[in-house]
């Protein structure tokens, strides 16, 4: 991985930038009232500024603009209109978030402007190309379909990231470290040759983690700035294009890790934690009737502040749960051997999560802290 410096040096970038952004970001914010307000289906106890997607936003541009400066990196932006596109697509779904922080927007209205962003990021090129599925083979995807998965691609990220950005700190950190993941997977199959150098998938993941980790400081409870839907649907956006432009052009040869058979199994892993909140949330609110974006209190994270924990630890938590999905998809691609652990760390990863959230654990649980009140309330 010899442009692995480089890099760093980006992400370093990003971050810095980011965090030296995030002070005029939230003057700002609360001079034009560009603010979290408390609610009963919110966390926080206290107005707190938006802003933070808007210091990401500057930290994304600053870090591509010295990867220009970079021979290597150079070589990566201008090979295609990729990174650009990438850029202009992330502008488009930072204003729409941006929009729905003002004013609420319809659900039809942030579909399409997610969609919007989406065909920005087809039209420059940065999108899949193939899909590789299991005992099917690739396929590869015409110009009919294409567009099509793109949106859902970043529909289903976008929307991901959003709902778990429920607790200070907790999306920036997910996103922080699996794009983190991401990045250093791109490194590793250039390396083995099997994905081109001229990929701009880890340069994007090297900027997100870095705008992440240099947010994280006002971010982590107690936040001091809030990155809103125009930071939560940004970040989703970049980790769409990334995931797409690495898992969705790895060819045959790339076998020698367990997620050969589907390579965009990886972001699947990556964002274990936010996919799977969200596919809850939407069968839970779809079950009752509910709209997709109709809020609740019923994600993962406050189901384990329910269970005890409290908001610094629950963050923790669900950082460890991503640094765990992260490692299997990292450790068979640095040492094959662990390829047969992999289907036994899922399962062993399932059970925990249906013994973990099992509604019945919940009933029994309830039934318990009813009983136990009611036997307060008798009079001694």
């Amino acid at each position: 991985m010899g442009n692995v410096v480089a890099y760093l040096v980006v992400a370093l970038v990003g971050a810095v930038v980011t965090l030296a952004a995030t002070r005029p970001a939230r003057a700002i914010s609360l001079r034009v009232g560009y603010t979290a307000l408390p609610d009963d289906r919110k966390v926080h106890r206290r107005v707190t500024p938006y802003g933070g997607g808007g210091a990401m936003l500057v930290g994304l541009c600053a870090a591509l603009m010295v990867a220009l400066a970079i021979p290597t990196l150079r070589a990566v932006i201008v090979s295609s209109r990729e990174t650009f596109g990438v850029l202009l697509a992330a502008g488009v779904i930072f204003v729409v978030g941006l929009v729905d922080d003002f004013r609420e927007m319809s659900a039809p209205a942030k579909v399409a402007g997610q969609f919007l962003a989406a065909s920005v990021l087809y039209f420059s090129g940065a999108t899949m190309y193939q899909l590789k599925l299991p005992f099917a083979g690739f396929v590869v995807l015409g110009p009919s379909i294409l567009p099509i998965i793109t949106a859902l691609w970043v529909f289903a990220l976008s929307n991901a990231i959003n709902l778990i950005d429920g607790l200070d700190g907790l999306a920036a950190g997910i996103v922080a470290i699996a794009s983190g993941t991401l990045c250093v997977y791109g490194l590793r199959l250039e390396d083995l040759g099997l994905l081109p150098s001229s990929n701009v998938g880890p340069l994007v993941a090297a900027v997100t983690c870095g705008i992440c980790v240099g947010f994280l400081r006002d971010n982590f409870h107690p936040a001091k700035l809030f990155m809103g839907d125009a930071g939560s649907l940004m970040l989703g956006l970049l980790m769409s294009a990334s995931t797409m432009v690495i898992g969705g052009r790895t060819p045959p040869a790339s076998g020698v890790t367990f997620f050969f058979f589907a390579p965009l199994l990886i972001p699947v892993f990556i964002l274990g934690v936010p996919l799977v909140d969200a596919v809850w949330a939407f069968a839970r609110r779809t079950a009752s009737g509910q709209g997709f974006h109709t809020p609740d209190k019923n994600h993962i994270h406050h189901r384990l502040m329910r269970l005890g924990h409290g908001h610094r630890r629950t963050v923790t938590i669900l950082w460890s749960w991503t640094a765990l999905l992260c490692g299997f998809v990292l450790l068979p691609l640095f040492d094959t051997r662990a390829n047969v652990f992999i289907p036994l760390g899922v399962a062993v990863l399932v059970i925990a999560l249906l013994t973990w959230f099992s509604p019945l654990v919940w009933r029994r649980r309830r039934a318990r802290e009813r009983a136990e009140s009611a036997e307060e309330r008798v009079p001694r």
